[in-house]
Formats: structure tokens, C-alpha cells, sequence
């Protein structure tokens, strides 16, 4: 690929440095601020005795997630009034304190704070580099008419294609041969192979086009669109995807590879896995997770895990998620947003939960506490105590052998993206408190 067109926004501006230092500084001050004012309020009135009343029930309530999850039956649903009820308890205490207005503007200078912190990391933080190359000029696209709710035929995305060029088929059945359609078009001439579905059939489909070094083209028409998300694609409007078969850049981006297996988002093991591997999931995945996670939190369902990520070993995890790329520190489930998919590492995320003290640690997120160890790496493996264990490729369903390695491919893949989306710009950061301060610092004192 010629890079004379490519562009990089990874320098910030000159003039754009005194806005992030002054975003960075006000952070501190809206926190600091926040501080000041519940310290204050604790030494005039006492709020000391309703901190502690504040943090018993934030405890209480965490304990009734921790049954409701590891329960069943009536146990579940007094778990569930507890967890309702302690955060309501406080709140009617501190309404009767008349300290409701300091827990209102302590969380509006918070908000604001961070709110700062991350516009002003935001300001600093890489682009993806976009390379201009020509059109395809025999795009292939595979689109699943069921996916998403049926956005395919709501948003009228096969006529559309074919009006800009595009070969475009239409799956079938649930055992259509994805992998050979994509195969297929690559030995028919396709010089770009794109999806209108799922994240586990764009990962299929990705992987032969990384293998044929062949532009790939998402058409955000699933149900969750991670892999669209992180791309920058409008979710909303999958049609919009396909402004990039005429006016489109191109993105170097990772893939992982679990087995012989291509993800482009994740690869779950554990209790994940196991409820996704359900055959009632996909009817009733809510009522099949409530079901299940008992068993599996408590150990008395599914094998025994063991990670092993560089220097870093877990032992008995109830879930593992390996990422192409890491998700921001506070996804645990890997529902959210990843900064990059061009960072060359796999986000290794494990959870270890025996209680209700380890799920409080998890919910605040503690990386590498009891109950939750977050790294990078560039292997895992996922062994068991079981010939064979349930892994969710990016939301499929499969079962492989032990041991499992997950490895990550860099810059395998080319992604033709629309030159205009919504999320072409600055990624939106973790909030660094180090990186924020030395932001906030003048030049010489940084």
C-alpha cells in the first residue's frame, strides 16, 4: 500500500495546548472542589456518621448483587429488594439530614471533572492513520437478512449496494458456508469483501480477507456492532457504511486469533462462554444467563480455567475474555469501547469471585485484586481441567480443545471505512490521573 496518502493526527497543535492544560487544570479544581465541600459538610454537621451510613450501604447492596447472582428461587428476590432497598435507606437518611443538595453538587463538580479530564486527554490522544486509495471495483458483500432485527431489508441496504456496484448475497440458513462464499468471490476476482451482519460472521469473513490481503468493509447491520463501533461507523444508519465504496479511507487494524480461529472483538471462556454455549440462549438470553450464573460463579458447573498471559498466571477463573486490544479499564464484560484496534497487544481481562467482599472489589474495578487481574499480552493461553472447554468467538458458540492460544495478528487487516463517521475522531480516553496531572503542570515542572 502507498502511505503518500496517509494522514495522522497523533501531533497535537500548537495552539490547541494551552485549551488541554487549562481542560486539565480545571479538572483538579472541580475535584478538588467536590472534596472540600463533603469534608466541610462532614466537620459542621456531623456527615461523618452518614459517610459511614453511605458506605454500609453501598456494601449492603453489592452483597444482594453478589445473591442475587449466585442464587435462585426466593433467595433471588430478597437479594433483589436488598439491592433496591440500601441505596433508598441512605437516601431517605439523607434527605431527612438535609444533606440531599451536597450529594447533588458533589456529583455535578465530579461530572464535571471528569468530563474535563478526559477532553483534555482526548486533545493528546493518537488517531488511526487513514490511507486514500482507490475504489473497489468488484466488491463482494455478504448480508444476513435476519440480523439486527432485519435492518438489512429496513434500511434497504441490498438495493443500495448494488446501485453503488456491489455483488451482494444474502444468507440463507443458519448453516450457510460463510467462509466459502468469501472464498469463492476472492477466486471470482472480488477486490473487497464486506459483511451486513453479525460480528461473528464479519470475523469469518475478516479473516479471509486479511489472508488474500483484500480491503474489508463492515455494514453496521447486527444487533451489538462492537467491531462497528470501535471503526467509528454510525450504528444508527448502517447505510451510511456504504458511503465508503465510493468516498472511503482505509484503516490498518489487528486481528486475534484463538486456535486457528480469526475474532475481531473477543474471545470469552467461563461463565460466559458456557451461557452463551446454551442451546435456549439466543430465545431467552436474559432468563438462560439468570440460570446458569449460580453454577457457574460458585464453581459447581463448568471446568476449572487457568490462565497464563506472559509473567501472569490465574488459577481457577470463573470467566476470561481475551480482547483484540484491551477495553477500557471499567468494561468488564467487553461491552464497551477499546481506545485502538492497532496497538498490537491482546487485552486479557480474568475474574476471580469467591464473595461478596471480591464482588465489591470487581464492581470498583481493581485491577489485579482477588477478584479481577487486567493485563496485556501478546499470548494467552486457557488451559483446563477437561479435555475440551466453551469459547464465545465473538458472541458464536463454539468448543475447543485444551490447551487454548489466542495470539494477535498486527496490522493484518485493511478496513475500508467511510471518509466522514461519526467516530472518526480523537478516541475517547480512560481518565489518567498521572497523565492529567502532568498536563496540568507548566512545561518546565512536568
Amino acid at each position: 500500500m502507498v502511505d503518500s496518502g496517509a494522514r495522522s493526527a497523533s501531533a497535537l497543535p500548537a495552539a490547541s495546548r494551552p485549551a488541554q492544560r487549562w481542560l486539565a487544570r480545571f479538572a483538579f479544581l472541580a475535584a478538588a472542589a467536590a472534596t472540600v465541600l463533603v469534608l466541610a459538610v462532614a466537620g459542621l454537621r456531623g456527615g461523618i456518621a452518614l459517610l459511614v451510613v453511605a458506605v454500609a450501604g453501598m456494601a449492603t447492596a453489592l452483597a444482594g448483587v453478589w445473591w442475587f447472582l449466585t442464587h435462585r428461587g426466593l433467595l433471588r428476590w430478597l437479594a433483589a429488594a436488598v439491592v433496591i432497598l440500601a441505596p433508598l435507606a441512605v437516601a431517605v437518611l439523607y434527605a431527612r439530614a438535609r444533606l440531599v443538595w451536597v450529594v447533588v453538587v458533589f456529583a455535578l463538580l465530579w461530572s464535571a471533572a471528569l468530563a474535563a479530564g478526559r477532553q483534555a486527554l482526548s486533545a493528546s490522544a493518537a488517531r488511526p492513520r487513514e490511507h486514500d486509495t482507490p475504489p473497489p471495483r468488484r466488491p463482494y458483500l455478504i448480508m444476513n437478512p435476519r440480523s439486527g432485527g432485519g435492518k438489512v431489508g429496513r434500511f434497504g441496504l441490498v438495493q443500495r449496494a448494488r446501485a453503488l456496484g456491489a455483488e451482494v448475497v444474502l444468507l440463507d440458513g443458519a448453516g450457510t458456508d460463510v467462509a466459502g462464499l468469501a472464498r469463492q468471490a476472492v477466486h471470482d476476482g472480488a477486490d473487497l469483501l464486506g459483511v451486513a451482519g453479525g460480528d461473528g460472521t464479519q470475523a469469518l469473513v475478516a479473516g479471509i480477507a486479511a489472508e488474500h490481503g483484500l480491503p474489508f468493509m463492515v455494514v453496521s447491520a447486527g444487533t451489538r456492532n462492537h467491531f462497528a463501533l470501535d471503526l467509528g461507523l454510525d450504528r444508527e444508519d448502517p447505510a451510511s457504511c456504504l458511503d465508503a465504496l465510493t468516498d472511503g479511507v482505509e484503516l490498518r487494524v489487528d486481528l486475534g486469533m484463538v486456535g486457528s480461529r480469526t475474532f475481531v472483538n473477543n474471545a470469552s471462556f467461563g461463565a460466559y462462554a458456557a451461557v452463551v454455549q446454551s442451546p435456549a440462549y439466543r430465545d431467552d438470553k436474559t432468563r438462560t444467563t439468570l440460570d446458569l450464573l449460580p453454577g457457574l460463579l460458585t464453581g459447581q458447573r463448568g471446568p476449572g480455567l487457568r490462565l497464563s498471559a506472559g509473567d501472569t498466571v490465574v488459577a481457577g477463573p470463573q470467566a476470561v475474555l481475551v480482547s483484540n486490544n484491551p477495553y477500557a479499564t471499567g468494561d468488564i464484560a467487553g461491552l464497551g469501547h477499546r481506545l485502538r484496534l492497532d496497538g498490537g497487544v491482546l487485552g486479557v481481562l480474568a475474574v476471580r469471585v469467591r464473595g461478596a467482599f471480591d464482588a465489591a472489589g470487581l464492581v470498583r474495578g481493581r485491577r489485579r485484586s482477588g477478584s479481577l487481574t487486567v493485563v496485556t499480552a501478546d499470548e494467552a493461553v486457557i488451559d483446563a481441567d477437561a479435555p475440551s472447554v466453551s469459547v464465545g468467538i465473538d458472541g458464536e458458540a463454539v468448543t475447543m480443545p485444551t490447551p487454548v492460544r489466542c495470539t494477535i495478528r498486527p496490522g493484518v487487516l485493511r478496513v475500508r471505512v467511510p471518509r466522514r463517521r461519526p467516530g472518526a475522531g480523537s478516541p475517547r480516553p480512560e481518565l489518567d490521573w498521572v497523565r492529567l496531572r502532568r498536563l496540568a503542570l507548566p512545561a518546565g515542572r512536568a
